[in-house]
């Protein structure tokens, strides 16, 4: 079968719905084996906040396929928007096992079975260089992503392994319609119909990143067309400056 990832074997973690289900059927589309890691409905059940059943469901992928061309650390939470000054610390410490441990610990355990050539993607965000009102949680995590990026770009690059992060603007995923959704019925935000198209309206293109552009941007962040690219945030974001 031919493809961009033809013969390479692709783990993506969060990868059983949203955007790591969309980049794990462009990938299968493009010849890899992929492997989903999720907590439910996934090829490999695991919890990435949980050290153990991470490292145990590398090595179950390890040990089965002998090597692991592709990383994509998705798996991620959105915590509800919320000011400092209603700061949850068990949130702060379950949000960072997720978003933040769960991409580091993901890198450690592929790295015994990636070769020279191997790519490995994370997911961060646009919020990985900025900043917004209310979502200090997230921005940390994802400014932490990107942090975890550049110095495995660095430390992995004489091994032949390029690093590199996503950065998606507001997609409408089924975790973000939620979000709308919660904040209109709370009385706190527009209709959702209303705030999506505002997303739309934000941007230069005149429409926000969907699921298939975040796909397509992470098989190109994965294949040889990004051959001497690392270290870098590729924002997927319709423009947004």
């Amino acid at each position: 079968m031919g493809g961009l990832l033809a013969g390479r074997v692709a783990l993506v973690t969060g990868g059983a719905r949203g955007l790591g289900a969309a980049i794990a059927a462009r990938f299968r589309a493009e010849g890899a084996l992929v492997v989903t890691l999720d907590l439910n409905e996934a090829d490999e059940r695991c919890d990435v906040a949980d050290p153990t059943s991470l490292a145990d469901a590398f090595a179950r992928a390890g040990a089965r396929y002998g090597r692991i061309d592709v990383l994509v650390a998705n798996a991620g939470l959105v915590p509800p928007w919320r000011s400092l000054a209603a700061l949850d610390p068990g949130e702060w410490d379950r949000v960072f096992a997720v978003n933040v441990r769960g991409v580091a610990l993901s890198i450690q355990h592929a790295l015994p079975w990636m070769p020279k050539g191997g790519a490995v993607v994370a997911m961060g965000s646009i919020m990985s260089e900025k900043g917004a009102p209310g979502q200090a949680l997230y921005t940390a995590t994802k400014h932490a992503v990107l942090g975890i990026v550049r110095t495995a770009a660095l430390e992995l690059g004489p091994r032949g392994i390029r690093v590199n992060a996503l950065g998606p603007g507001p997609v409408a995923t089924a975790v973000l319609r939620g979000r709308v959704a919660a904040r209109a019925e709370a009385g706190l935000g527009p209709a959702p119909e209303v705030a999506l198209a505002a997303f739309d309206a934000e941007t230069p293109l005149g429409r926000a990143a969907t699921e298939a552009d975040v796909a397509k941007a992470a098989l190109f962040l994965a294949s040889d067309l990004s051959a001497s690219i690392s270290g870098r945030l590729l924002r997927v974001d319709g423009g947004l400056a």
